[in-house]
């Protein structure tokens, strides 16, 4: 382990006592960084000039035009998320399914993966579905345990379905391209989905009490203006993903043009259901700005750690202990996402992707592992995460919104199963890595046989004649 010095441990255990500490993390990304900095001149790990790359990675990170497509899906999400459109959805999709049992669980999972990939964040999802949905399971007799799981669990597919914010700061983490990383999400984001609704399927099968129908006298009748009402919710909202999505994937748009139509496309359905307002948009902006200083603070402090990181040799460390795990490539997989997994507890995605993911990637890389099924990997373990009690993010944001009838108890032991399908599809994705990789363009051209010819041009012959100098 100190076989490059004491130099590297202690600089990440650093790290980590901060923001245990509790400190900001992106401040104390920044203080550990040129601390030990400091150290390294006076040690002699690096001269004073190493630190002269600083100025021209901010500069980096300030330019990057990919980093400019957060603000603009952060926008978008804002606007369809507080424009009343969730509530439309659940309403209209609540009715369809509600003779049947289970079907307010059906419409929240159905709901939650389209307004995941709407908002783009765990947060709102978690508050918006439980704040519209909650009410109502509870007033139907639902079980308080699969009410309180559905709910965390439709919320937490937000990080895995395009265009999520996760996979934009993984593809830019990772040094592959957005489309990639949207493309294999795709598989893994399905998979999920429907391993949830397979899971409601065998609840109302054998424990229809925990889920019953919405009475009768509540029930809308099946009619054509149900059904329209229903498309007109989210029709819409999926024509503008799939644009934004298809763009990015045909290489029509850049991520950050894809993303600058989906802001706009989102003041167009906020207008088209009459519910563009100023005090909307002020709060969209608003949300944005905060998350997009958040994620530009931290980079910042991120480039500054791993800069003096790797002049402490610190990369070669974290590549000489991961690559000398037992078990090859799967050793490395299993602790990488052990690791991941408690890490998510404590750390944000943005957090986790700017600080650990650098540190993996050449690992991955050296092991031969293509790195978009890495980073989709990584993503789905850190949803995962977000769910397990009692750390899980998307269980503090139910508890906050949730009536005070609602047990903390409830919410942590009804979260377990769900949990435990997340977990299924993490070995899922390890061990059928096509799962990932059937949508992506793997095909390589073959350059043995490439001949580069270079026409000759014949020049003209230039006669300046003989000089006069009179």
């Amino acid at each position: 382990m100190f076989s490059h010095g004491i130099m590297p441990p202690m600089m990440f255990g650093t790290m980590i006592l901060f923001m245990l500490i509790g400190f900001p993390v992106a401040f104390s990304l920044g203080a550990v960084g040129l601390f030990f900095g400091v150290i390294g001149i006076y040690t002699g790990h690096f001269d004073p000039v190493f630190l002269q790359a600083l100025p021209f990675r901010f500069h980096g990170i300030i330019s990057n035009d990919l980093l400019l497509s957060i603000p603009f899906f952060t926008f978008m999400g804002a606007i369809l998320e507080r424009c009343g459109l969730a509530e439309d959805l659940l309403e209209g999709t609540g009715q369809l399914f509600g003779k049947i049992p289970g079907g307010l669980a059906y419409a929240v999972i159905l709901v939650g993966a389209v307004l995941g990939a709407i908002t783009g964040t765990v947060a709102a999802s978690v508050i918006a579905m439980g704040v519209i949905s909650l009410p109502i399971m509870m007033r139907y007799g639902y079980d308080m345990r699969l009410a309180t799981g559905v709910i965390a669990a439709s919320g937490t597919i937000t990080q895995l379905i395009p265009p999520s914010l996760v996979l934009i700061v993984l593809a830019d983490q990772l040094g592959r391209s957005v489309g990639d990383m949207y493309l294999g999400a795709i598989g893994p984001s399905i998979l999920q989905v429907v391993i949830f609704l397979l899971f409601i399927v065998a609840i109302s099968l054998f424990q229809p009490h925990k889920m019953p129908p919405i009475p009768e006298s509540a029930r809308e009748p099946m009619s054509w203006k149900l059904v329209s009402r229903v498309l007109w919710g989210m029709i819409p909202s999926i024509v503008l993903i799939f644009l934004v999505l298809g763009t990015i994937g045909l290489g029509l748009a850049t991520p950050t043009e894809a993303g600058a139509m989906g802001a706009v496309g989102a003041i167009l359905l906020a207008a088209m259901h009459r519910r563009l307002t100023w005090p909307l948009v002020e709060q969209a902006m608003t949300s944005t700005m905060r998350l997009t200083a958040m994620v530009v603070f931290i980079l910042i402090g991120s480039t500054c750690f791993s800069l003096v990181f790797q002049g402490m040799d610190g990369a070669r460390w974290i590549e000489h202990m991961l690559t000398g795990l037992p078990g090859g490539v799967v050793g490395f997989l299993i602790f990488v996402n052990i690791f991941v997994f408690f890490l998510a507890f404590f750390l944000d995605f943005f957090e986790i992707a700017f600080i650990i993911i650098p540190l993996l990637a050449p690992v991955a890389s050296k092991l031969g592992i293509d790195l978009v099924w890495f980073g989709v990997l990584l993503c789905v373990n850190m949803q995962t995460s977000f769910m397990h009690p009692p750390f899980g993010f998307a269980l503090f944001y139910l508890r906050g919104i949730a009536p005070p009838e609602v047990k903390s108890s409830d919410i942590y032991w009804g979260a377990m199963p769900w949990v435990l399908m997340q977990v299924i599809l993490v070995i899922i994705v390890i061990y059928w890595p096509g799962a990932v990789t059937y949508w992506i363009d793997t095909s390589k051209v073959d350059t043995t046989n490439v001949k580069i010819e270079i026409p000759q041009i014949e020049m003209p012959k230039l006669d300046l004649g003989i000089p006069n100098f009179k």
